[in-house]
């Protein structure tokens, strides 16, 4: 039986669907946001510019571990979803414990190598010596905490499958409150530094996930699979590997890309790192809303998927480009009228060079949030169909962009690059993804069915 926290995106008005299944989503990925965004400003505000500059020389690498727990989650629950819309309990089941294998399995690996590979890989992107230490501290007890941060996404995106995005922002709301109260304990009053900061997010999304873990057994057991279901499946465990490892491998490569622009930053020196660190922090933040509806859409497109109902994909994505280019103007708005006042908040600093600079990226990305949205649900919608391969096209360009900008260009335009790099970016990846999208098969023969049926 539905429950009452579970939106019905199999019938009804597409954009009313798509937006009440977002809002969850929206205010739980501005929560998860702010699980670094309060770290990033007490920090600031507690323990000083060099602290500061710490945990933004290792963001990129923060960022790099959040999206692959994410991106693997979202990618064995569009095989849950195609699964529920289908209307097949027991392979749901059996695709959420072949989830849990996968993912528990990689996640163990990976943490293994972040442990002995993250100082060498702070040295190879030029983390500032005198801020080494702290950045090492902070991001080795985050990498030891990543089995946490996957079991909460994983939790999070198998019920975002089955059409709840209520239930984990209650439990997210929860552990972010918790958050900071934990961050100003650790740092104001045990005096532990960034080790503070960094445990306190690790314990925060500890609490989330048992609350997950306890909602799903006792509400959800569509969910909850049985020792039959985690018997070996050849074809399930390819399709849930390859849809889970394919979103991974893009994220990894986007953030790969991340990494290395993070190495040209560095070396800016340490007003840029922490100016662009704060304004990184509120571009992400002015991205949750685009990152939310693409959530929202690939849900929406494997269960449509799965019923056969390829009439409402394409309206889902005509729907979600207007969106795209409404809220990209507001966005654009806000960002001018209160740059500087953002900046500053967040960095905690008055220091001119640092709230110049991480304004005048605030000013510059604003209006191509429009192009990057285009880019996010396009290339959610070719994973919620089932092509694995072709987005990740997109995240080649990408990777490909950003060495050429931190060795050709930001070494003769500074900062100025660094602002211009991803933007530009994003035009060519949206062209190559709007193309693959209309050239799919599977999107031409639902509009050789909507041409046959209009005739």
């Amino acid at each position: 039986m539905k429950q009452k926290t579970q939106v019905d995106l199999l019938h009804g008005p597409i954009m009313k669907s798509l937006i009440i299944f977002m809002i969850p989503i929206l205010i739980s990925n501005i929560f998860q946001q702010l699980y670094n965004t309060v770290d990033t400003a007490i920090v600031g505000n507690f323990l000083g510019e060099s602290s500061l500059a710490a945990i933004g020389s290792v963001a990129a690498v923060f960022e790099m571990m959040v999206s692959f727990c994410n991106s693997l989650g979202n990618g064995f629950s569009i095989v849950c979803g195609r699964a529920f819309g289908s209307g097949d309990p027991d392979r749901m089941k059996q695709a959420v414990a072949s989830s849990l294998i996968i993912g528990v399995l990689t996640i163990i690996v990976l943490t293994v190598l972040g442990i002995f590979g993250l100082r060498p890989l702070l040295e190879l992107i030029h983390t500032p010596a005198e801020v080494i230490e702290e950045a090492h501290t902070y991001i080795h007890i985050i990498a030891l905490g990543l089995i946490v941060m996957f079991l909460y996404n994983l939790a999070s995106c198998m019920l975002r499958a089955i059409g709840n995005s209520v239930m984990p922002l209650v439990f997210l709301i929860i552990s972010s409150l918790l958050n900071i109260f934990l961050d100003v304990l650790f740092i104001t009053t045990f005096h532990m530094g960034v080790a503070g900061a960094a445990i306190a997010t690790v314990a925060a999304q500890g609490v989330s996930v048992v609350l997950c873990i306890i909602y799903i057994l006792k509400y959800t057991q569509v969910l909850v699979p049985g020792a039959k279901h985690f018997r070996f499946d050849k074809e399930l465990y390819g399709d849930v590997g390859g849809q889970g490892y394919a979103m991974a491998l893009m994220g990894s490569i986007v953030s790969v890309g991340s990494i290395i622009l993070q190495s040209g930053i560095n070396s800016l020196g340490t007003e840029i790192i922490a100016g662009h660190v704060a304004a990184r922090k509120l571009y992400m933040l002015g991205n949750m809303p685009f990152m939310s509806m693409s959530v929202a859409v690939s849900a929406f497109i494997s269960q449509n998927k799965g019923a056969n109902q390829g009439d409402r994909i394409l309206r889902a994505m005509r729907d979600a480009y207007i969106y795209d280019f409404v809220l990209a103007a507001v966005v654009s708005v806000i960002f001018f009228l209160t740059a500087p006042r953002l900046v500053q908040m967040i960095s905690g600093s008055t220091n001119p060079v640092i709230i110049n600079n991480g304004s005048k990226m605030l000013y510059i990305v604003g209006p191509f949030y429009a192009v990057l949205g285009v880019l996010i649900q396009t290339r959610f919608a070719l994973q919620g169909i089932g092509s694995k391969l072709i987005p990740m096209i997109s995240s080649v360009i990408e990777l490909i962009g950003k060495i050429l900008f931190v060795y050709i260009f930001i070494p003769k335009f500074q900062y100025n690059a660094v602002v211009w790099c991803e933007p530009l970016i994003w035009v060519a990846m949206t062209a190559q993804l709007l193309y693959a999208f209309n050239t799919n098969a599977y999107v031409k023969s639902i509009r050789a069915e909507q041409k046959q049926a209009a005739a």
